[in-house]
């Protein structure tokens, strides 16, 4: 089975904090990456974005604009949702790996993620969404578990949607079981309904937003 960390790229090194503004303009002009990490004495210290570089003095190393750089990273032991929420939080189509002793271990580039995604039983494998919504104190994943299996219903996945300081919302795929039996539990659990979606529509959907959101992390 594929692990996100599979995915993990070595391809070029990272960019030494000695190197020159120069010397990193024509690396980026070389390259389709909007950022690119910076390590110090092989320690991680951010991101150089390429259209930051562009108005950096040429003859200066990169270690002189620290402040300029970019923080964001992923952790070894991330899920990839999370992964994929950095991609799009941060406008990049890489994402720097560390590990849990902050080690620099590689990156991750935005085709790769959405590549895994498209892969997963939550897209791959045929079934019915549902979105429920429910009181942010009162909602517990291991209940929304409990109501499907209960009507003899296959969990696919389920991630928070959309979240308010009142209520949240959480996406449910699931294959399997019986549709109006599981809606009505919900609904006897005090569940608000949002919508309910066959394959089809639904799936296509999310596959075509995951696509746009590639193509637009590569403008």
């Amino acid at each position: 089975m594929t692990e996100i960390t599979d995915f993990i790229t070595n391809d070029y090194k990272p960019i030494d904090s000695s190197e020159t503004v120069a010397v990193i303009r024509d690396f980026f002009e070389e390259v389709n990456f909007s950022h690119f990490p910076v390590v110090e004495e092989s320690i991680y210290i951010g991101c150089i974005a390429g259209h930051d570089a562009e108005t950096f003095d040429e003859d200066k190393q990169i270690g002189q604009y620290r402040y300029a750089l970019e923080g964001f990273y992923a952790r070894t032991n991330m899920i990839w949702l999370d992964i994929l929420e950095l991609f799009a939080k941060n406008s990049t189509n890489i994402v720097p790996v560390l590990d849990d002793n902050n080690v620099y271990v590689g990156y991750y580039e935005i085709p790769d993620v959405i590549k895994f995604f498209n892969e997963t039983p939550f897209l791959k494998e045929p079934g019915a969404v549902i979105v429920v919504r429910k009181g942010i104190l009162d909602y517990s994943m291991s209940q929304i578990t409990q109501i499907v299996e209960s009507n003899n219903g296959k969990l696919l996945g389920l991630f928070i949607s959309d979240a308010t300081a009142d209520s949240v919302q959480v996406t449910i795929k699931i294959s399997l079981g019986a549709m109006n039996e599981i809606i009505q539990t919900f609904r006897r659990y005090d569940y608000e309904i949002i919508s309910e979606h066959q394959e089809d529509s639904y799936m296509t959907s999310l596959k075509e937003r995951s696509d746009y959101l590639d193509k637009y992390l590569n403008m």
